[in-house]
């Protein structure tokens, strides 16, 4: 599971579907952490590592947000869309800047996201691979756009900066490893159930989003 908001929110909605996990499971500062009631290992990693430990088996069982399945491309299975984490993949740049460059530079940590979506509109642009601080590309002159992720599009506005176009809604999947899927089928199947169940009740409707 990724650290951060995602675990806290995939913590709660495993505890409404019935799983029995400690008090202050989310302030431990653990990497892996053992349930036993449930019988069940957590491995806590960054967000762009949860694909690469379920594609080679490490975890039988991941939640990664969609961005990440999209960019990091791994062999693995999608179950369920936990609707969880929401926010979104959009372009975002200096208000009223123009650009002379033929391809114009864009900043991202999703360059396989970012050339797919500017091979579609039918624009070439340069894509410079950037692991953090994304916003800082236009503002000292390395970028002329970036591609990042918005929540609540706070940081762009303390940064100067403004939407320009929006890519797609972004949420949390399950994803499974494929052999581990065909091993423990039942087991996965059943916390696939239990987790569905609550989410339809929960009714995460998002009517009118663009999804990845």
């Amino acid at each position: 599971m990724p650290k951060g908001r995602i675990f806290t929110e995939a913590v709660e909605l495993l505890r409404k579907a019935g799983y029995r996990l400690p008090n202050k499971f989310e302030a431990s500062r653990k990497l892996i952490i053992d349930v036993e009631e449930e019988q069940i290992q957590f491995i806590l990693a960054k967000p762009m590592d949860v694909t690469t430990y379920v594609e080679y088996g490490v975890a039988d069982l991941g939640i990664a947000g969609k961005d990440v399945m999209l960019e990091e491309e791994r062999d693995v299975y999608e179950l369920l869309d936990l609707y969880i984490s929401h926010c979104y993949l959009a372009v975002a740049g200096l208000p009223d800047v123009k650009t002379t460059d033929v391809a114009p530079k864009v900043a991202t940590k999703y360059p396989n996201i970012a050339s797919t979506y500017f091979r579609e509109q039918g624009e070439q642009v340069e894509i410079i691979k950037l692991n953090g601080s994304i916003e800082l590309a236009p503002l000292i002159g390395l970028a002329d756009r970036i591609v990042d992720i918005v929540s609540t599009g706070q940081t762009l506005r303390e940064n100067g900066l403004v939407e320009m176009e929006h890519i797609g809604h972004v949420t949390s999947r399950l994803i499974v490893n494929p052999v581990s899927y065909r091993m423990k089928e039942q087991q996965i199947d059943e916390l696939v159930e239990r987790l569905a169940s609550i989410i339809e009740q929960l009714d995460f409707a998002m009517d009118g989003e663009k999804m990845l």
